[in-house]
């Protein structure tokens, strides 16, 4: 009686184990790839000119400092030879050594203030980027996870990236399931017309005079 009760019991278990998993909705894939999505972005090609020219700005400004310093470093040079030139006076030369001295200091200055104004404007930068990526991110999740839905999908997969193993994240996925084409038309719908040349009207011949 007791092995009939426990059989009853296990028949159960196993029926109601399998009503559920019936129950659940069939899993329904899609993959996209997210870093192809992002580069082709037109907020991204835009923040990149941006970022490309702030960094341009950057670079002159730290040759312009060089050259402030180089200059100083030729000033510091001829001091040093007035203070070693016999031809002066002992107090000339004593002159030229004090005032190489400061030069030199100035020129640490400058070399320190090179040094944290290529550090502070590379970390301002890398920031920038990071704030610029982070916040497209996240739109372009909202937009992937939209039309997934709008397709039933239950799964979403990025297969832009290498797993630990350095291989990549999805080794193969039918055409099929690739929206990534479809995102990147969706994120650039709001794509802003591209400005018009200005059209160059060519000066008006001389009309000759006639004879």
């Amino acid at each position: 009686m007791n092995k009939m009760i426990r059989s009853l019991l296990t028949l159960a278990a196993f029926g109601a184990s399998s009503i559920a998993l019936l129950a659940q909705p069939a899993v329904k894939l899609v993959v996209v790839d997210m870093a192809k999505v992002y580069d082709s972005h037109y907020k991204t090609e835009e923040a990149n000119l941006k970022f490309r020219d702030a960094e341009q700005k950057a670079t002159e400004q730290v040759e312009e400092l060089n050259k402030q310093g180089q200059s100083m470093v030729d000033e510091y040079k001829e001091l040093m030879e007035q203070s070693k030139n016999t031809v002066l006076t002992a107090e000339a030369r004593g002159k030229a050594e004090a005032e190489a001295q400061k030069k030199m200091e100035d020129i640490q200055r400058k070399q320190g203030e090179v040094q944290n104004f290529r550090t502070n404007t590379q970390r301002s930068l890398q920031q920038r980027i990071k704030t610029h990526r982070d916040l497209l991110l996240e739109e372009i999740t909202k937009i992937v996870n939209n039309l997934a839905k709008l397709r039933g999908a239950t799964l979403v997969v990025d297969k832009s990236g290498p797993t630990l193993f350095g291989i990549p994240s999805v080794l193969y996925a039918d055409p099929s399931y690739d929206m990534t084409e479809e995102v990147v038309q969706e994120v650039n719908k709001d794509r802003p017309a591209p400005a018009a040349k200005p059209t160059v009207t060519a000066p008006a011949a001389p009309v000759s005079e006639k004879k």
